[in-house]
């Protein structure tokens, strides 16, 4: 258990130093917290949002050219990572999903982890991009 346990935290590293929007869908706040304080100095915590619409911690690089959103249930555990990038980002972004993850459409990837399918997602904005990972269910 320990190995699967030490695999995927080597895996999230993997994601992460490519990809800041790592699949840490599952996890509990206070772990995320931990997580992105160890393991992404190059984000900076900003907030933690929590009306009747969303709970979410958010996350912001110095160039404000990223900010990483974790969506939160009620019971503070992730189900959906957004990273918001400027549009000039966006080359690069797509070298780093097709080679991060299986390609399954138009803007579209795939991944599993724990016997659970991902969906990635890339949808474009005015300004911005959006790359969202969630449960594929």
């Amino acid at each position: 258990m320990n190995n699967l346990k030490a695999a995927a935290v080597l895996f999230l590293f993997v994601l992460t130093a490519k990809i800041s929007g790592q699949n840490l869908v599952g996890y509990h706040e206070k772990n995320i917290r931990q997580y992105m304080k160890e393991n992404q100095k190059n984000l900076i915590y900003q907030s933690f949002t929590n009306n009747n619409t969303f709970k979410y911690l958010k996350y912001v690089n110095r160039e404000e050219s990223q900010t990483l959103l974790f969506f939160l249930t009620a019971d503070s555990v992730c189900k959906t990572v957004r990273l918001i990038c400027d549009k000039s980002l966006r080359s690069e972004k797509l070298k780093e999903l097709d080679s991060t993850y299986k390609k399954s459409g138009e803007n579209t990837w795939s991944d599993t982890k724990n016997n659970r399918k991902y969906l990635i997602e890339l949808k474009e904005e005015d300004y911005t991009f959006n790359i969202t990972i969630r449960v594929n269910e």
